[in-house]
């Protein structure tokens, strides 16, 4: 039997602005040391200077501090952590819908939303929106949350030749969303109930789409080429192939990479035995007998020859027998121990 496994979280996180004037996207991690869970949250804004920047960061805000507190209870975090998740993201999406109503020239602001929960070997989230989370294992790339835009229904199109895959890949439409966080209601969750099982090396991913301005073969070949490196220098290399893109049109920058390692070990057993006893050799027991010499009759003496002591004599007392200390018992605890038991 063995126990749990021992995880360890390896995280790094880049925020860019790219060629944007301001930045939209907001991100924030919690993986404490020496604790068995972790999470990010992740948020990609929209509606211009004066609301995207605005809508990421209450997502954020509001996802976060809901986390943090409701994971210092542990057994209650982990039991519940869906409805956390989806409680957590409600609350956001009302915090929106009163900042708006306060704040009128903030109308039309909204934000996705995408937060990863790692508990020991198991993975939760919860994604609104079209913010990828990416996992790779084994030299393979794929997303686990789903993409809650109409790039998915173009792709299907395209596949089934009711659209050409040039006119799929420059349609106007592809990153329309059909379900965000605007303060009203939220059309879509992604939070699925059942965990999904972690492994050794698993690299996870969480991001905004200015990541997806590399080609998933790109980050794919980032990833296998650097799968032995810290987190640290994985983000450092997709962060360089963007720069290296160099495309004009480059969107906000924001993604976490998160690394698995862990370890299984033997569950403990409290040795009850000495160590010679535990590592000793089978031995065979044998039995020998021998001849047992009868005893003869006892001779009576002659009246004469006895001789009865003098009245007042003193007579030396008689040696007394050792009494039971337990001795027996300790002796025999001492054969079990080195000779096998019986």
């Amino acid at each position: 039997m063995t126990k749990s496994p021992d995880i360890r979280f390896d995280v790094a996180s880049v925020l860019n602005r790219g060629c944007r004037d301001y930045q939209e996207d907001a991100i924030a991690t919690d993986f404490p040391r020496g604790a068995e869970f972790g999470y990010a949250v992740l948020s990609d804004g929209m509606g211009g200077h004066a609301a995207g920047d605005v809508a990421s960061k209450i997502v954020v805000t509001e996802m976060f501090s809901e986390l943090k507190f409701q994971s210092s209870d542990t057994k209650s975090f982990v039991e519940n952590v869906c409805d956390v998740l989806k409680g957590a993201a409600v609350s956001a999406n009302a915090c929106m819908a009163a900042h708006t109503t306060n704040n009128p020239d903030t109308a039309g602001m909204g934000a996705t939303l995408v937060a990863p929960v790692f508990l020991r070997d198991k993975l939760f989230w919860i994604s609104i929106g079209d913010s990828p989370l990416y996992l790779y294992r084994e030299g393979q790339l794929r997303q686990l949350n789903e993409d809650h835009s109409l790039g998915p229904h173009i792709d299907y199109m395209v596949r089934s030749g009711m659209m050409s895959e040039d006119v799929g890949r420059n349609h106007p439409d592809r990153n329309a969303l059909t379900s965000v966080l605007i303060g009203e209601t939220i059309e879509r969750i992604d939070c699925p109930e059942v965990p999904f099982q972690l492994r050794d090396g698993d690299i996870l991913v969480v991001a905004s789409d200015g990541l997806q301005f590399l080609s998933n073969s790109k980050i794919r070949s980032v990833l296998r080429g650097s799968d032995d490196q810290p987190s640290t220098q994985i983000a450092d290399r997709l962060m360089s192939e963007l720069t290296t893109l160099g495309d004009p049109e480059q969107d906000n920058i924001c993604f976490s990479v998160i690394k698995v390692r862990f370890k299984a070990q033997p569950e403990d057993k409290a040795n009850v035995f000495a160590p010679e006893f535990e590592n000793r050799a089978t031995r065979r027991r044998q039995v020998t007998t021998r001849p047992i010499k009868p005893k003869s009759a006892p001779v009576e003496e002659p009246a004469t020859a006895r001789q009865e002591p003098p009245e007042h004599a003193q007579t030396a007392p008689k040696p007394k027998k050792p009494e039971r200390d337990g001795g027996p018992i300790f002796l025999r605890r001492r054969w079990l121990a080195s000779d096998g038991g019986a």
